[in-house]
């Protein structure tokens, strides 16, 4: 069972996909995300960049719903999303396929790194406005080198979503949040 940690940072994570904010995630706020994420990437409908951006989101959609979708109506509550963070542990190859999509997508120049640019145009689409990312890229770049390696976007991205330590540095990968003042967990 999802900790209150946990579901407070997959919570924030959700709400932000949630693009008409009616509790569940369905296609068209993967559309939107994937909008956003192309207009914010200046990627204009027809081009190679926006078509290869919609189709990781929509794969993400496609891949998240076949794991969630419990009682197959099409969308996805909050409680099937923690339903599937808690079988993590057991199936990494999900999470790991996961962060190597989103990785292509943020890494807009294709130079194998993200790069605090990139990074912010990350947060920036999952959030729908002005973020600023400043302090949290350096907690993410743990070696310093100024980006992140596809390897250390996966650790990061693991740390988030399987994760339950709030002192990890993959639980900041969608950005800053309030977390929960947790007593014993």
């Amino acid at each position: 069972m999802a900790s209150r940690f946990q579901r407070s940072k997959i919570a924030g994570v959700f709400d932000a996909m949630d693009a008409d904010g009616d509790g569940f995630l369905q296609r068209p706020d993967f559309a939107a995300l994937a909008a956003r994420w192309a207009a914010i990437q200046g990627a204009a409908p027809g081009s190679a960049a926006h078509t290869r951006l919609t189709s990781i989101m929509m794969g993400w959609w496609t891949t998240l719903l076949a794991a969630s979708d419990l009682d197959r109506d099409d969308r996805v509550t909050l409680e099937e999303v923690l339903l599937v963070v808690d079988r993590l542990g057991e199936n990494s190859e999900a999470v790991i396929g996961t962060a190597e999509a989103m990785f292509e997508a943020v890494d807009k120049n294709g130079d194998g790194r993200i790069s605090p640019a990139e990074y912010h145009q990350l947060i920036e689409a999952w959030n729908g406005c002005a973020t600023d990312t400043d302090e949290i890229f350096p907690l993410l770049d743990r070696n310093d080198d100024g980006h992140l390696s596809r390897e250390e976007f996966t650790r990061l991205w693991t740390e988030f979503w399987a994760g339950d330590d709030p002192d990890a540095p993959g639980t900041w990968v969608f950005g800053r949040f309030d977390p929960p003042v947790l007593h014993g967990r």
